[in-house]
């Protein structure tokens, strides 16, 4: 069975795998498995920008999300006369003579990842180059893919990373067959100074406690006084900094809802 498998880390936001597929699928028919796609509004892979916290500290991460293959594929079961079907290699097809007015296929994905096209009167979708899978290649999305974030191939061969993995969305129950490493999770960071001095202050203890699960973190500051606690889970926090001679600063209950750059702390040194 074939899977994708996307790693944010390694994402760098070039959007080659989307211009590669509008490559290989604009002005092209690869019947049986496709017709043309259109030249604009569709994105058979899309890739997604987030920014998360606000200067100095922010981060840019990007996701890539292609047709998500599910074992137990919504647009399966709406499709009539078995106009959408799973391949043996786990791919989701939808066959464009059957499929032809069936709008209810586009409309039921949760993922967003069937198109409808107003001139062929069909829908639409990743087929993951099942075209070039027949000549033993690889997507064009994964070929054009520069810093390897984006793979392809037999869930055997990714049995390690699949552990480790996770799926979009789950709740909705439909068995995605793409698999993602390092999605985007918020963050907390902030950076911290000598009240007195005001120079950045290396070494500080800070500690980040999730107050609805317990869970305690802790982080160094760096030469420039900063400290960043990634991966985070929405919810409420608090904080504590401290250094030898200085004096304890503690910020109590705080939400965490996106990714937050906390105001600058300035220590008091113990008199």
């Amino acid at each position: 069975m074939k899977v994708f498998v996307f790693d944010a880390a390694k994402c760098n936001g070039c959007y080659g795998c989307q211009v590669a597929c509008k490559d290989e699928h604009v002005d092209n028919d690869w019947s049986p498995y496709a017709k043309p796609q259109p030249d604009t509004g569709h994105f058979w892979i899309k890739v997604t920008q987030k920014t998360h916290g606000r200067v100095p500290k922010v981060k840019v991460e990007y996701l890539a999300k292609p047709c998500m293959h599910c074992d137990d594929a919504s647009c399966i079961k709406v499709a009539k006369d078995n106009a959408v079907y799973k391949r043996p290699d786990g791919l989701v097809i939808i066959d464009p003579e059957k499929a032809k007015g069936q709008r209810a296929i586009a409309e039921v994905c949760p993922y967003e990842a069937v198109y409808w096209n107003d001139t062929l009167d069909i829908p639409q979708k990743c087929t993951g180059c099942a075209q070039l899978i027949a000549e033993g290649k690889e997507p064009r999305c994964v070929e054009a893919c520069a810093t390897g974030a984006l793979m392809f191939g037999d869930e055997s061969e990714f049995v390690d990373i699949i552990a480790r993995a996770e799926v979009m969305n789950p709740e909705y129950g439909m068995k995605p067959r793409v698999y993602y490493l390092n999605l985007p999770k918020l963050f907390v960071a902030g950076e911290i100074y000598d009240a007195d001095m005001d120079e950045c202050l290396s070494g500080v203890e800070v500690t980040l406690t999730n107050i609805d699960t317990g869970k305690v973190l802790k982080e160094t500051t760096d030469n420039f006084g900063d400290y960043w606690f990634k991966r985070l889970e929405a919810g409420r926090y608090s904080l504590t900094a401290d250094k030898r001679g200085y004096q304890t600063y503690v910020l109590n209950d705080f939400c965490v809802a996106d990714s937050l750059k906390v105001e600058d702390i300035a220590l008091q040194k113990q008199v």
